[in-house]
């Protein structure tokens, strides 16, 4: 197996793609406890932890512009990222441990393509764009679109991710992370749930959006659950179909982290705490009359 440094994109895509079983990396912290446990080992490892570009974090034109090998621990770290997107910031803090998070990324969150990754539900309420290279120039699509099942990816074998793009939340909109993990930290998640909340003068919900983890094979938006409190000021009754809605999306498994109706169970509480937390902080961002 070779090993690979490159300094900008293009001589990194040079080198994925100048042999057959290649794989690139941004942190390793999934790649190397899988090859540990018996993956087939790739002819080549492409590092892209020294392209410049994919080590930004940075703010222009309405949107974050977050490099896709740029630790998590350097978006937990940002106070005025965490301030705009309380929500990413809380799930990237919740990635492994401290040493852990100055080498994961939001590429290899994303790409290692769990059901139960901590930061795609808040990339996926929060509207993220993922920017991918390729041979054939660069190409942007939504992060949902990335994953296609339990470590599956729609990247073709001579791409990666560039860059993420995360729009900056209009007045009097928050969003927020949790999970339920049997133990108290580094474990991974047995559901976890995102939500972004919109209020409007009156604080009514101009626009609810839900994602829940590890509950079915990929993470999953609940849109019925969304329409339940759009335009309506929330309520313990509303909250109460919403938890409904929430579980009843759910397509979970029976492993030893939770049997299928706990975890349906638990994707409706993480539901209605995600909503009402993500509401507090909107109402906090703004003066409601």
């Amino acid at each position: 197996m070779e090993y690979s440094l490159p300094q900008s994109v293009e001589e990194a895509l040079s080198t994925l793609n100048s042999v057959s079983n290649a794989t690139v990396f941004a942190g390793a912290t999934d790649l190397i406890p899988q090859l540990r446990g018996g993956r087939v080992e790739p002819r080549l490892l492409v590092d892209l932890k020294k392209i410049p570009s994919l080590m930004n974090l940075s703010f222009s034109s309405g949107s974050w512009r977050i490099g896709a090998a740029t630790p998590v621990a350097s978006i937990k770290n940002n106070e005025k990222l965490t301030k705009a997107l309380p929500g990413l910031s809380e799930a990237s803090a919740l990635i492994g441990s401290d040493q852990i998070q100055n080498r994961a990324s939001l590429g290899g969150n994303v790409c290692t393509a769990s059901p139960g990754a901590d930061t795609v539900p808040s990339l996926m309420v929060n509207d993220a764009l993922v920017v991918i290279a390729s041979n054939e120039g660069s190409r942007t699509i939504p992060v949902a679109d990335v994953i296609t099942g339990p470590g599956s990816i729609s990247l073709g074998s001579g791409e990666f991710i560039i860059e993420f793009l995360v729009p900056q939340p209009p007045p009097g909109t928050s969003d927020a992370y949790e999970r339920f993990i049997p133990r108290t930290e580094m474990d991974i998640a047995v559901v976890d749930a995102a939500a972004r909340v919109s209020l409007d003068e009156r604080g009514n919900c101009q626009e609810v959006r839900l994602a829940i983890g590890a509950a079915a094979p990929t993470i999953i938006r609940v849109p019925a659950a969304e329409r339940i409190l759009k335009g309506k000021k929330i309520n313990d009754e509303l909250l109460a179909e919403v938890m409904e809605e929430a579980s009843k999306a759910c397509r979970p498994i029976n492993d030893k982290r939770g049997t299928i109706e706990y975890r349906r169970q638990v994707a409706g509480v993480l539901a209605k705490r995600v909503i009402l937390l993500a509401e507090k902080r909107a109402l906090d961002k703004k003066e409601i009359k």
